[in-house]
């Protein structure tokens, strides 16, 4: 346990936000629940679910409290932290070959190494190890971490200037073959810690890379085109006035949810027009209608949309607002 608890400290001087994960696992240890079942009774969740990435933390007093209480794992997050992490896998049996695309590679190096030398920045994939780690030829050197399975994990800094990268996963949709990313809504296990006895250990003990330009544009989202809250029939009376002013405030709160946050708002104004939904005011339809729209242009994934709103409605209902006392103005 010191040992797990030196090294969250580490990582959080390095300005990383570090939470607890379960002893010995890659599952994060809170919360207990996910966001379609917050309730609120969490202390944590009193003003909207608070997930893993919520919770991260820089603060070495948090930081003694969890480390010091049990021998949790240590998971970054990396959008609070502000890195991309690329995670070069291997393969996991004899049959975990690759796909016609990436034939003859052997792994998540050989692939990613393909890709830096198609964008003119070769790399020797296999030095990724030893005193030497790294990527050191065509490519900045950067902070690598051995993982438990034998793959590796290469740090860098997200781009200040660029969209909010997201997470990526292999052929589906990602950089190739056994090559993942983590960023915005991701996080790694850290070094220092350990998965089924394995452990995860610094490669190369060096300051983050700034990302390469070449795989910040790969790794680059598709434009959203931009998306309107939908319309709903209200009353034109002050009752009616007073309505429509509800919404453009929770909408305008969405709207401005900085990345890492937008889930969290999403909830806390489905919660607020909840409320009216559940003094008559509006409809479940209504929050839906004027709430995901805004949610997905922000980035936030269809299914993650329903569920929190649906969660955000359950809370809301708990504290009817009613308009009885709006009059139409004489």
């Amino acid at each position: 346990m010191p040992d797990l608890l030196t090294a969250a400290l580490a990582h959080a001087a390095r300005g990383w936000h570090v939470f607890p994960l379960r002893p010995d696992d890659k599952r994060p240890a809170f919360p207990d629940h996910t966001a379609d079942q917050c309730t609120g009774r969490d202390p944590r969740c009193h003003t909207g679910h608070a997930g893993w990435e919520q919770r991260a933390t820089r603060d070495p007093d948090r930081i003694r409290r969890a480390w010091s209480h049990r021998p949790y794992g240590i998971g970054i997050a990396c959008g609070p932290s502000g890195l991309v992490v690329v995670d070069l896998d291997v393969p996991k049996h004899p049959d975990d070959t690759p796909p016609p695309d990436w034939a003859g590679a052997c792994d998540g190096w050989a692939v990613f190494a393909t890709l830096a030398d198609r964008h003119g920045t070769p790399i020797d994939p296999f030095d990724g190890f030893g005193p030497n780690a790294g990527p050191r030829t065509g490519i900045d050197a950067t902070y690598t971490v051995s993982t438990g399975s034998g793959g590796t994990h290469l740090y860098y800094h997200h781009p200040a200037t660029s969209p909010a990268l997201r997470n990526t996963t292999g052929d589906r949709g990602g950089l190739g073959w056994k090559v993942d990313t983590r960023a915005h809504g991701g996080y790694v296990v850290a070094a220092g810690s350990t998965v089924a006895g394995r452990p995860y250990a610094v490669a190369l003990d060096v300051d983050p890379a700034p990302l390469p330009t070449w795989l910040a544009g790969l790794l680059a989202p598709a434009p959203r085109p931009a998306r309107q809250a939908a319309a709903v029939s209200l009353p034109a009376d002050r009752r009616g006035r007073y309505l429509a002013a509800a919404i453009r405030r929770q909408v305008a709160h969405l709207a401005a949810a900085p990345d890492g946050q937008r889930n969290h708002a999403l909830f806390a104004s489905a919660v607020a027009l909840g409320q009216l939904a559940a003094g008559g005011a509006l409809t479940g339809d209504d929050v839906t209608a004027v709430l995901k729209p805004v949610a997905l242009s922000l980035g936030l994934r269809p299914g993650e949309v329903a569920r929190t709103i649906a969660s955000g409605l359950r809370v809301g209902a708990r504290q009817p607002r009613r308009l009885s006392s709006i009059r139409e103005a004489a």
